[in-house]
């Protein structure tokens, strides 16, 4: 299959799908970490049209994630309708880059390739677009950790687990099992944030690698 895996500079999920023997390609506004010749840098909304059979997409989730709701409108304001609340005084522009990142989304589910899955943390997505079809966890897919993370698929099954490490998961110290989200402030927090866990990128490329079930 002809594979792109959009918003993706690590590679992960382009090599996990390149070892299936698929004609996979990453693309990003960031070069690849991997320096792979199979990634094309730029914005993935002009390649969209190049005859893709499959693409899983990952979106920045800066502006989509429930937990910077908080940050749109003023704090003052919460008893108000949201239609009738001010932008938050730290953030005036947090409503216009949401709606940019949403309209962003639209776009990567409205391309015309006929498998696509969209990737994300819980976000608003689900309230300004649709409902998520599935949500899942890197413990079940052999990591001893925890990430809420959610799908939005077309024309592809859910993601099936291949591990059920929640009880080993849950007894961890939370330093180990929340990693992701206790990671202090810095540069690149974000870049290690977003970085699909490797037992999913197979999981998507052992389970949608082929069109069998169709």
């Amino acid at each position: 299959m002809k594979v792109l895996v959009a918003c993706e500079f690590s590679g992960a999920v382009r090599e996990a799908f390149r070892a299936q023997g698929h004609d996979a390609w990453s693309c990003d506004l960031l070069p690849a970490e991997d320096d792979s010749p199979h990634h094309i840098q730029g914005d993935v909304l002009n390649v969209l049209d190049q005859e893709w059979d499959l693409m899983i997409a990952h979106p920045p989730c800066t502006y989509l994630t429930v937990s910077g709701a908080r940050w749109l409108y003023h704090p003052d304001d919460k008893h108000l309708p949201v239609s009738m609340r001010r932008p938050h005084p730290k953030h005036p522009d947090r409503l216009r880059l949401k709606q940019e990142a949403l309209d962003f989304v639209q776009a990567l589910m409205d391309a015309p390739i006929p498998h696509i899955a969209i990737e994300n943390p819980v976000s608003m997505i689900s309230s300004g677009i649709r409902p998520a079809d599935q949500k899942f966890q890197p413990y079940h897919f052999g990591h001893l950790e925890r990430k809420s993370t959610c799908l939005w698929l077309k024309n592809l099954p859910l993601l099936k687990h291949t591990s059920d490490l929640e009880d080993e998961t849950m007894a961890l110290p939370p330093a180990i099992r929340d990693r992701i989200h206790l990671m202090p402030p810095s540069e690149d927090r974000w870049k290690m944030r977003s970085v699909t866990f490797q037992g999913i990128a197979d999981a998507m490329a052992n389970q949608w690698g082929g069109l069998g079930w169709l």
